[in-house]
């Protein structure tokens, strides 16, 4: 597909000898935002993993291709400057580096080249204001005594600073209010752009009503069962994960169990 800029084919995963994703498929044309949703214990964050290439995380058969490279042997770095962004269920405190620095080291890594320092500023100045953020927030140490939604926030800017191409939200709701999820989500949907997409891993319809999918994928034992429009959120909201999950175990539970 000439507009496709994520394809996973038959991609089978593991993560200390245990089976996670059996055969996941999965197309993201440009421009389009995709939600993941599945019960727990599905898959959906070993996708995210996977797909940046935590080294934890080994492909045991199948292929990722991103704008039409097979990227799944590279490491994590390579993966960045091609385009690739992960934003962090649960992410890490750094002491002694401050956000601001972290975020000029990333530009830099990811532009391959040093960001003037006046330039820089004042295009962080410029997404802080625009994320409600005073500069004194980038100063702090990254993510280092912030609260829950602080670090969401802060995963936030650094994707409206790298600008990548494909950005996969790992539960980014995760932990946050209704105000704080309307915050993120218009924060997320304002750098939607004709030639990036989304990838927003999720378990609830919360941060889909402000960041409406144009696809929605179910996962279910590491791999896609349904896919849909916008309603099949609204769906799942309503009726839950039982139906599929009693639809979908015994060839399931039959696959897991192949060698």
């Amino acid at each position: 597909m000439e507009n496709e800029l994520l394809r996973i084919e038959d991609l089978h995963a593991s993560v200390e000898g245990k089976s996670i994703l059996r055969g996941l498929n999965l197309s993201v044309p440009r421009g389009e935002v995709h939600a993941i949703m599945g019960p727990n214990g599905s898959g959906k964050s070993t996708l995210a993993n996977v797909l940046m290439g935590h080294p934890s995380y080994e492909v045991t058969r199948g292929r990722i291709l991103f704008k039409g490279e097979d990227v799944t042997a590279l490491p994590p770095d390579e993966r960045a400057r091609r385009g690739l962004f992960l934003a962090f269920q649960y992410p890490v405190e750094v002491p002694g580096v401050s956000t601001m620095s972290f975020l000029r080291a990333a530009l830099g890594a990811v532009r391959g080249e040093d960001q003037p320092v006046r330039e820089f500023r004042r295009r962080l100045e410029g997404e802080l204001k625009d994320l409600g953020m005073e500069l004194a927030f980038a100063r702090r140490n990254l993510n280092e005594g912030f609260s829950g939604g602080e670090k969401k926030r802060c995963e936030v800017l650094q994707l409206r600073m790298l600008r990548p191409e494909l950005a996969i939200l790992d539960e980014t709701d995760s932990g946050l209010d209704i105000d704080g999820i309307r915050l993120v989500s218009q924060a997320v949907a304002a750098t939607r752009r004709p030639e990036a997409s989304f990838l927003v891993i999720t378990h609830y319809l919360r941060i889909l009503t402000h960041l409406v999918p144009d696809r929605v994928h179910v996962l279910f034992a590491g791999q896609v069962i349904r896919s849909g429009g916008a309603e099949l959120a609204r769906e799942l909201e309503v009726s839950g994960y039982e139906a599929l999950r009693s639809e979908h175990r015994p060839a399931a539970t039959a696959q897991a169990g192949t060698p």
